[in-house]
């Protein structure tokens, strides 16, 4: 039996309609993607996702515009110390951090959540390299399992077993942007494939950044990560009716979307130097489609969570959800949300394509 929920705080929001319309904008600017994704969430999610989006935004701008891992690494501890004034409701001076202040507290947030976004960007900050796919499995964790976690508390669910689908979807969408971003990352100097899996293909992994190119060993490795990518994308399938109906077309829009990403990779010959894979128009229509239609079921529900991301869910106090968060009637206007988002979804990015410029 669930406790019942904490009583919301007493004192009045600290985000005005401005702070949200900022944040608002903030994302429509800096993250088409997201946008686009969020127009097939109903009202009451996408205001706080927004809130959510806009301080994960700034945070991670905030280390990929600075060059040099001192000042890097400087960027998150003061990313750490705007977080701890929002938790204690004293955020700093800006929407995003009103907002956030006021998501994570009527949503019941833990603070290890977006802790765990800032571990993983201040291993970005210092360049680390994954030695085998656990290892890398626990990077994705933190800058992408974290906020499948997030978004699901925002959309009122909280069982252990939802959240661990939630965050089998931001792992496997996380190695598809790897996958998908190997020739970018390295043209940056950054690697992010499993070095033990490298080295099986043969592969040096600083011969490579010296000089990228495409083979078939490289090839390899992608498509095992593309894989391990599809065998979690099968077990977040089955988290999703577990969603209010409201909720479920966005997040399965988007995970059918990013599948295909790998797919389309795969397509290249497992060549993502060459050119950067993508969906067309048509495609993205049909899996649109099919995003609206009833999910059929999907074994998988109950499997443990990924040991990367089992600190996550531990992390979430138990109680029932909100009122304010209880199932509303099913929403999807597929004529009418469906194409006009059409043109704008290309990927759910948890890292921008900007990166790419900078040492």
């Amino acid at each position: 039996m669930h406790a019942p929920a904490p009583a919301l705080p007493p004192t009045a929001p600290h985000a005005a309609p401005a702070d949200h319309a900022a944040c608002r904008a903030a994302i429509r600017a800096g993250s088409k993607s997201f946008y686009a994704a969020s127009l097939l969430l109903p009202a009451r999610v996408r205001r706080p996702a927004y809130g959510l989006y806009a301080f994960c935004r700034c945070a991670d701008d905030a280390v990929d515009e600075i060059r040099g891992p001192a000042r890097r690494r400087a960027a998150v501890e003061a990313l750490g110390e705007r977080l701890a004034r929002a938790y204690a409701g004293r955020p700093a001076d800006g929407p995003a951090d009103r907002a956030l202040a006021d998501v994570v507290a009527e949503h019941a947030i833990p603070e290890a959540l977006p802790r765990a976004l800032l571990e993983g960007l201040a291993w970005d900050a210092e360049g680390r390299r994954y030695a085998d796919l656990p290892a890398l499995a626990a990077y994705a964790a933190r800058v992408a399992g974290t906020v499948g976690a997030m978004m699901t508390l925002i959309m009122g669910r909280r069982a252990p077993e939802v959240l661990a689908r939630a965050c089998d979807l931001g792992v496997a969408m996380q190695f598809t942007n790897i996958a998908r971003d190997v020739g970018e990352d390295a043209r940056a100097g950054r690697l992010y494939l499993p070095l033990a899996w490298m080295a099986e293909a043969g592969l040096d992994p600083d011969a490579f950044l010296a000089a990228p190119v495409h083979d078939a060993a490289l090839g390899s490795v992608v498509a095992r990560l593309l894989a391990e990518a599809d065998r979690l994308y099968a077990r977040a399938e089955s988290g999703i009716a577990a969603l209010p109906p409201d909720c479920r077309p966005a997040i399965r829009a988007a995970g059918l979307i990013y599948a295909e990403i790998g797919r389309a990779v795969a397509g290249n010959g497992h060549d993502a130097l060459s050119r950067r894979a993508r969906v067309g128009p048509a495609r993205k229509l049909a899996l649109l489609a099919r995003a609206a239609a009833p999910a059929p079921a999907a074994p998988g529900f109950a499997a443990p969570a990924l040991p990367a991301t089992a600190f996550l869910i531990e992390a979430v106090p138990q109680f029932a959800a909100h009122a304010s968060a209880r199932r509303l009637p099913a929403w999807w206007n597929l004529r009418g949300q469906a194409l006009h988002v059409l043109d704008l979804i290309e990927t759910w990015e948890t890292r921008d394509a900007r990166r790419a410029a900078l040492p």
